[in-house]
């Protein structure tokens, strides 16, 4: 399954939203089903959903989904880092490229789209999203550093670490929409949020 393989982060609690962030109404449907939506859309060829809290509720909304896997973190509460590394577990071995992205963090597909093919096109060990000067998400890490990204902690800043380790390889692809910065942690980042999508239609 060459491509690019996405690892979709959707095992947290939610306790600054109040309630289950995967769930939240988005654009006619919920935040993980248009996050898988735009992905595809992209050109992704696998995403694996890492589930914890609530898990079976967001696995019903997405199992039996083409190109979909659910893969479930039992230790969530102990960090990002471990559904990061749950989730790379499940990934197709010859993947060429990992895209990393929290369902908290809406992208439209077209700008997806364009982070995967000057990933692809420029052999980067790591390229990600840029708006007037803000780095944003979601990353695409090179194969190459699989290795790296299994050992991440949360003492070193999970992703961070690699991308403070490798700085001066990281291509940032200029973007004209802010909602490449944007994570939704409250009500006020989801109108926010909203906003900026319906800006860009």
């Amino acid at each position: 399954m060459a491509g690019i393989s996405a690892v979709l982060l959707a095992a947290g609690e939610s306790t600054r939203m109040g309630k289950l962030k995967a769930l939240l109404p988005w654009r006619g449907s919920t935040l993980i089903e248009h996050q898988i939506e735009s992905l595809q859309r992209a050109g992704v060829v696998e995403v694996v959903v890492v589930v914890g809290h609530m898990g079976k509720a967001v696995e019903a909304r997405v199992k039996g989904s083409f190109g979909v896997v659910t893969v479930a973190n039992p230790d969530y509460r102990q960090g990002k880092t471990t559904s990061i590394r749950a989730g790379l577990k499940a990934l197709s071995p010859d993947a060429q490229g990992i895209l990393i992205l929290a369902v908290d963090q809406p992208r439209p597909a077209r700008i997806l789209e364009s982070l995967i093919q000057v990933h692809l096109e420029g052999n980067s060990l790591i390229t990600g999203p840029l708006y007037r000067g803000r780095s944003g998400h979601p990353l695409i890490f090179s194969r190459r550093l699989l290795p790296e990204l299994m050992s991440i902690t949360e003492e070193g800043q999970g992703l961070r670490e690699i991308t403070h380790r490798h700085r001066e390889n990281i291509y940032r692809l200029e973007v004209d929409s802010p909602l490449v910065t944007v994570d939704i942690n409250s009500p006020e980042d989801l109108r926010e949020a909203e906003r900026l999508s319906d800006d860009l239609e």
